[in-house]
């Protein structure tokens, strides 16, 4: 692995062909999530409760797809 540091504050980061790619996105993309939710002010609790209302909502208007 070579991690360089480029003009601007950019990161080039080369991996060899061998590491495996399904990792290698998940990792970048939790790297965008940090980025993404660095200034956010939202709290853990608002987050989980949208994310349960959300949850609850798609179920209601999906669940007859996967019920028989």
């Amino acid at each position: 692995m070579l991690i360089e540091n480029i003009e601007n504050n950019k990161i080039t980061i080369t991996v060899s062909s061998s590491v495996d790619r399904f990792g290698l996105q998940r990792l970048i993309d939790y790297v965008k999530y940090l980025e993404a939710t660095a200034n956010s002010k939202a709290k853990q609790s608002a987050i989980d409760a949208l994310a349960d209302e959300v949850n609850s909502s798609w179920w209601e208007a999906n669940k007859m797809r996967f019920a028989k």
